[in-house]
């Protein structure tokens, strides 16, 4: 494989550790009917569905601009998976959930592992579960695991990649199942980004702004070598529940999320930033999904949030900061995806692709399971005021 770069970790969809974040909700439309033109849906004409968004990433200054998102686009919850890590000497997860105590029960931690630990103790897999287990004390409710796992992180002998499926890390993985602690992981990222960075990318816009997330000929492992390893680990633990975030780590394949949905009881999924690769799929094939693995989709949106509207992000970013309309746009089209039948509808996320969408109009039902009722099942989770 050779040597491999050091791959640096804010990229698309999922930014790391710090990073901002948000996810929220317009009034439910629930049009079940022919709302198949073009033009937007009409005003809803009934009450709002709860809302959990179990994919943001929120910095500890940027809680009043979380609570302002939340209350203008209908979000009742909101999971913070920036948590990082406890302890000395900057007691960063400390920082982070004395920080979502502000919202008064309204926002959730995940903590994310200390993989410092991997070059600084032979015995590193035992460490982070320790770790884990004085989050979980704290108040984190999951484990966040970032795609510098496979992409970024440097293995022990500090020349190669740390793998998603390594047997070193299994301590940590166990004890998140005994704590009964999620485990929100991305693996990989964008299959175009593994592919020549060209004008025939459909991914151009994106990495023509942000080049650095190109892994063509970067000396990382294949997407598939990812995902198989990535397959390796969820199988080796099934008391622990796994939420493959993204679409399930790969949207592009529906048929493949489909079969470890089938295959692996505690395989789950969210929607995060990934509603523009779903809505290119064939609008009665996503309703289909949707109606199968009804008790297994999480609502996400990888949102960042931060103090000031700079600090946003929405999905994914370009080259220059997002702006006011770009948050109408992304809230707007993904409730409009989800709630109504709509088609060639705007991305919410443009950046990521230059197509258009087709809604799946969900009924109410399937709508309440995948908004909130399986968050709080799957979470061990409500917030307050639901």
């Amino acid at each position: 494989m050779g040597a491999p770069r050091p791959m640096p970790m804010p990229t698309s969809g999922c930014p790391t550790l710090l990073a901002l974040a948000l996810c929220a909700a317009l009034p439910a439309t629930l049009a079940m009917t022919a709302c198949r033109r073009q033009a937007p849906p009409a005003a809803p004409t009934h009450r709002r569905l709860p809302r959990i968004d179990v994919h943001t990433h929120l910095s500890p200054d940027g809680i009043p601009n979380a609570l302002r998102l939340m209350k203008e686009w209908g979000i009742d919850g909101m999971v913070n998976l920036s948590g990082m890590y406890p302890g000395p000497p900057r007691h960063p997860l400390e920082r982070q959930l004395a920080a979502a105590a502000q919202s008064g029960g309204r926002i959730a931690v995940f903590t994310t592992p200390d993989f410092h630990l991997v070059r600084e103790r032979p015995d590193y897999g035992a460490a982070m579960a320790d770790q884990l287990t004085e989050a979980h004390r704290l108040g984190a409710i999951g484990l966040k695991i970032t795609k510098g796992l496979g992409l970024g992180y440097p293995a022990p002998d500090g020349k190669h990649l740390l793998a998603v499926d390594d047997p070193g890390l299994d301590p940590m993985f166990e004890r998140a199942g005994e704590l009964g602690m999620p485990v929100a992981i991305h693996v990989g990222d964008p299959k175009a980004f593994w592919q020549p960075s060209t004008p025939d990318n459909e991914r151009w816009d994106e990495l023509q702004a942000h080049p650095e997330w190109s892994f063509y000929q970067s000396g990382v492992p294949s997407w598939q070598e990812l995902y198989d390893a990535f397959e390796r680990r969820v199988a080796r633990h099934p008391k622990t529940t796994f939420i493959a975030v993204h679409f399930g780590d790969d949207p592009e394949d529906p048929a493949n999320v489909a079969r470890m949905l089938d295959r692996y009881p505690n395989f789950y999924i969210d929607t995060a930033a990934r509603v523009p690769e779903m809505g290119r799929h064939p609008q009665e094939q996503m309703r289909r999904f949707f109606e199968k693995y009804q008790d297994r989709i999480l609502f996400g949106t990888d949102t960042g949030v931060g103090a000031e509207q700079e600090d946003m992000m929405y999905g994914s970013n370009g080259a220059e900061p997002p702006t006011h309309a770009d948050e109408v746009r992304f809230f707007t089209q993904t409730w409009r995806y989800f709630e109504t039948l709509d088609r060639q509808i705007e991305s919410p996320t443009p950046i990521q692709g230059r197509w258009k969408i087709d809604g799946i109009g969900l009924p109410e039902s399937i709508l309440r399971k995948v908004y909130f009722d399986n968050a709080v099942r799957i979470l061990h989770w409500r917030p307050s005021g639901t």
